[in-house]
């Protein structure tokens, strides 16, 4: 593939999703249509479906085999329809999440194995990793009371709203997940101010896309 893949990363209320805002609008008027910027579980209208399903806090009856499952699904669609092409336009993608969250959410979170939820990945990506991870990390209760604090609560979703051991066990699977692999995955601490995770994150992204950037690093 021609173009570079970057995912973010993080517990809930590490504070990803609106660093990824401040870095898109950074970035947009410097690469323009070079640049796209996505999103897991979703990121095209069959992905979003699925999502809407995943999240909806009516689902307590979801299996959680069936969570990984439905999340794998819209992955695969999301990488077929969205992160595949924008690749082999030479695009830089930056994705909102991707195999990771996965991994520590259902595989460590859900307690049903990180090994089988990579291995169903695996084969839903057809092994395809980001060239960089981005980890935002923060402890759970840290993340929960921002949560707490800042979210609309209508959009509080089905895994916000698990108790902490929960989120203890994911921020645990990620933290190996770093370990494991820390040429791809760099990790930021995401308690600083919001100012600093995001120039953190901005070098990371430009160290490993250089050639997208005329105006160094």
């Amino acid at each position: 593939m021609a173009g570079t893949f970057i995912s973010f990363e993080g517990p809930d209320g590490a504070g990803k999703t609106s660093a990824l805002k401040t870095i898109t609008a950074t970035l947009t008027p410097e690469l323009g249509d070079r640049l796209t910027i996505t999103r897991e579980p979703g990121g095209n209208p069959i992905s979003e479906s699925i999502r809407a399903i995943i999240l909806d806090r009516a689902n307590t009856e979801m299996d959680y085999r069936t969570e990984a499952l439905l999340y794998a699904a819209a992955r695969r669609q999301h990488l077929a329809q969205t992160i595949l092409p924008a690749l082999a336009a030479d695009q830089l993608v930056l994705c909102d999440r991707y195999v990771d969250s996965s991994v520590a959410y259902q595989g460590a979170g859900r307690q049903i194995g990180e090994d089988q939820v990579a291995k169903m990945n695996e084969f839903a990506t057809d092994g395809l990793l980001p060239d960089l991870t981005i980890y935002f990390d923060v402890p759970a209760e840290v993340g929960l009371k921002r949560i707490q604090a800042h979210r609309d609560p209508q959009k509080v979703d089905r895994l916000d709203v698990e108790k902490t051991a929960f989120h203890d066990r994911v921020r645990a699977a990620y933290l190996k997940l770093q370990r494991a692999q820390p040429e791809r995955i760099k990790l930021i601490d995401a308690t600083q101010s919001p100012e600093q995770v995001v120039d953190a994150a901005l070098n990371l992204i430009k160290q490993t896309a250089s050639t997208y950037f005329t105006t160094g690093i």
